[in-house]
């Protein structure tokens, strides 16, 4: 961890950043969070993730506690300062502590703040290479999926699916429908074709979706916003996961079946996703990494 962690306006050594057991973040998970990747100290579309972060402290009905240049302020310094150049950093607000454990709102509310840094770790060169595995689930989340709470308790049994399967990662359905992965989003190649689940309350607006279908438009890759079915999924041509620290990853079997129609093709990484990857890089030293 990073030798300071922001914490309510102070900036303190990681041994002395405390909260109080009647946070309600702590007894109800009832905040939210963000993460932001840095390249180089360069912190990736610092502003999109805070408007994410406003975004989530809307739909909680919690007032932000900073305002936008006092968060890219703290953000900026914590990347300055940190001992690794590429880190993920990590903002949490709560609703705060309360006097009695009610879950109706307190009528004082004074908000926890939290930002700290940890090194960015991306997936060894072995998964890009060879694809990773999934697994399938109901989504058995809430309804407001687009908000980045930190009540990620169903996130991380849908998770542990996966790690008790000895795979990466958990697809989502919800009736019949791909949502996204537990910890990432999802995308499917039909004939040549990107698909792109649509973005709306039962999946989180991704910022490293964004860039995928950017990507996409930039490079001339055919590519459709819409629903996409259970039965479409599994017929994909490639199936691929990415986030800010996964970047993007080809899946190449889902629920022990390899993914691929063609034949010759299954179970292993497609040419759309080795295309992407390539863009995805150039993307990353360029703008990024400001190179």
């Amino acid at each position: 961890m990073t030798a300071r962690v922001f914490l309510d306006g102070r900036w303190l050594p990681p041994e002395e950043a405390r909260i109080s057991v009647m946070d309600r973040g702590f007894l109800f998970g009832d905040g939210v969070y963000e993460v932001i990747p840095v390249y180089s100290r360069r912190p990736f579309r610092l502003e999109q993730h805070l408007q994410r972060l406003q975004h989530s402290l809307d739909g909680i009905q919690l007032a932000n506690p900073h305002g936008m240049s006092e968060w890219i302020g703290y953000v900026t310094q914590l990347a300055a300062e940190a001992e690794w150049e590429d880190q993920s950093i990590y903002i949490q607000v709560t609703r705060g502590p309360m006097a009695v454990r009610n879950h109706a709102f307190p009528k004082e509310v004074t908000p926890t703040s939290v930002i700290l840094a940890e090194p960015m770790t991306t997936p060894p060169a072995s998964q890009r290479e060879q694809g990773i595995a999934a697994v399938s689930a109901a989504d058995i989340r809430w309804l407001r999926c687009d908000l980045k709470t930190t009540s990620l308790l169903a996130n991380c049994l849908l998770r542990q699916m996966a790690v008790a399967a000895g795979c990466v990662e958990t697809v989502l359905f919800r009736d019949g429908f791909l949502t996204e992965g537990s910890a990432s989003s999802i995308f499917v190649v039909r004939d040549g074709v990107l698909l792109a689940p649509i973005q709306n309350h039962l999946m989180l607006p991704g910022i490293t979706y964004d860039v995928i279908l950017e990507l996409a438009a930039r490079h001339g890759l055919p590519y459709e916003v819409r629903d996409i079915t259970d039965a479409e999924t599994r017929a994909a041509d490639e199936l691929w996961m990415c986030s800010s620290t996964k970047e993007v990853l080809p899946i190449v079997t889902l629920d022990g079946s390899a993914v691929g129609r063609k034949v010759g093709a299954g179970g292993t990484p497609g040419p759309v996703f080795a295309q992407m990857y390539s863009w995805y890089q150039d993307f990353k030293a360029t703008v990024m990494r400001g190179a």
